[in-house]
């Protein structure tokens, strides 16, 4: 297969997956698009690798070298047998989505001392069969078809996969501000929710449409997926029972009205949160510990204010006047709270090197070997 063929699904296994997962899901899936047309490829790249066609004693090493830049395999101990494992990666400029089949394996995340690299991108991982188990740095949590699961890869984790056909988004850390924060605090869990099952559906939908989908659409497709993130993994989901009760989230949402309403407000603090929602202290610290506390919190929201008005062209104040407006006392301590939390400078925002959907050259993956093309395009995310 050439190194840069655009994959149809044209996988009648494939196909049965995902009717079998959508039929378990609160929404349908969308129908499977027409394949593409005499006139031309389709715009967007995606690149596939298929162990089947290697010869049988060198498939699951192959395999394990696709994955080095992000995983650990564990040894396969019969390696006559040879190892069924079948990617498809789309290059969606900042993100990248797999659809993949694999025999069954253990991984574990790759030590930090042994990195060449940095690669901390956060995974999306949705089973349309077989199952997932991971033990992360808070326990261990399962996941099966139709449920998504979030997996830091800068950060210790192991598990094992049986027989499996997934598909999987990869999420860079500097892709959004407000999805990082999202999935901060969600990753290391499964997300066995009505909008987690929502999400699920999504990438099903994803899947099966975007071998249809043209380049010049690639910026709407991104931001759907952005807001379809943000939307459906709450911050708070696992880690406090209040979270979990109708009212308690409809309280959280008041909450974050009230918090966005006063980001310009320098006496805004707890207490007058606490008094505008009319619960206890200890009631609001449960209800914003996932996010770091109050405070964290609202400091949080103002940088991300900061960042949009950093980012908006229109806006020709001077760095230190949208940072006053926001309520830091000066430039410096500013600059300092701003670079911890996306880590980038709000100059860089400025100068537009931390905007928009990156556009990357793919002539590098075309001439590499196929089981290198998956760890290529997760360093290129960085940017």
């Amino acid at each position: 297969m050439n190194a840069h063929d655009h994959i149809v699904p044209s996988d009648a296994s494939l196909d049965r997956n995902f009717a079998h997962v959508a039929a378990a899901s609160p929404v349908g899936c969308p129908p499977l698009p027409s394949k593409r047309s005499s006139q031309g490829v389709f715009a967007i790249p995606a690149f596939s690798f298929d162990t089947r066609s290697l010869p049988v004693e060198v498939q699951y090493q192959s395999w394990r070298k696709s994955f080095s830049s992000m995983l650990e395999f564990g040894e396969c101990r019969d390696t006559s047998r040879g190892f069924e494992g079948k990617q498809t990666v789309w290059d969606l400029g900042s993100l990248a989505f797999s659809r993949i089949r694999t025999s069954a394996l253990e991984f574990a995340s790759i030590p930090g001392h042994t990195r060449r690299e940095t690669l901390d991108h956060w995974t999306l991982t949705v089973p349309l069969n077989g199952s997932i188990s991971t033990v992360g740095p808070a326990g261990s949590f399962q996941g099966g078809a139709g449920i998504v699961q979030v997996h830091a890869l800068g950060r210790g984790f192991e598990g094992n996969v049986t027989d499996s056909e997934m598909l999987m988004l990869f999420v860079p850390r500097d892709f959004d501000p407000e999805v990082a924060y999202v999935l901060s605090a969600s990753e290391f869990s499964a997300v066995d929710t009505t909008m987690g099952r929502l999400l699920s559906d999504y990438f099903i939908g994803l899947a099966k449409r975007l071998p249809a989908v043209d380049l010049e659409n690639l910026p709407e497709l991104v931001g759907a997926t952005r807001a379809m993130i943000r939307a459906c993994l709450l911050p708070s989901q696992g880690n406090i029972e209040e979270a979990r009760a109708p009212i308690a989230r409809v309280l959280l949402e008041k909450a974050r009205r009230i918090v966005q309403s006063r980001l310009f407000d320098p006496s805004f603090n707890a207490n007058v949160l606490c008094r505008d929602l009319a619960i206890s202290r200890t009631g609001l610290y449960r209800m914003f510990e996932p996010f770091g506390g109050v405070m964290h919190y609202l400091q949080h929201q103002r940088l991300l204010d900061a960042h949009a008005a950093l980012a908006d062209p229109n806006d020709k104040r001077r760095i230190v006047e949208i940072a006053e407006q926001r309520c830091f006392s000066d430039g410096a301590e500013f600059s300092r709270a701003f670079k911890r939390e996306f880590g980038y400078t709000p100059s860089e925002v400025r100068a537009g090197r931390k905007s928009g959907v990156p556009s990357r050259p793919t002539a590098e993956m075309t001439t590499a070997a196929p089981e290198e093309r998956l760890g290529l395009l997760l360093r290129k995310l960085h940017g």
